[in-house]
């Protein structure tokens, strides 16, 4: 009578994640406590004022939008639309090129 191989499996298997460092475990722990709590909070979300909630929305998707084009850290997904749009906005660059320029020459375009 042998030993089974399933036996010799498991303890490969087993000794392979022994052999993962503990920091991968506090990372994917800390992702699996990250998910519980967005789940619960969705759900409280979900029973709150949809107005309030739509205006809550409205004004962050808001706040990130100019951020973006603010600073042009958009994802690159959105970079032809934002390319397009980009020049009706103030921009970060666009503020330091004026700081750097002499107040009795203005800026030339």
């Amino acid at each position: 009578m042998g030993i089974p191989d399933a036996y010799f499996a498991a303890a490969t298997t087993l000794d392979k994640l022994q052999k993962i460092p503990p920091a991968f475990w506090a990372k994917l722990g800390i992702a699996i406590l990250a998910i519980i709590i967005v789940v619960l909070v969705l759900r409280k979300v979900m029973q709150t004022n949809k107005i309030v909630m739509g205006a809550v929305l409205f004004i962050g998707g808001g706040l990130l939008f100019f951020n973006w084009i603010y600073y042009r850290t958009e994802p690159k997904a959105l970079t032809p639309f934002f390319d397009k749009i980009a020049p009706f906005f103030p921009s970060a660059g666009a503020y330091q090129t004026n700081q750097a320029s002499t107040p009795d020459q203005p800026h030339k375009k």
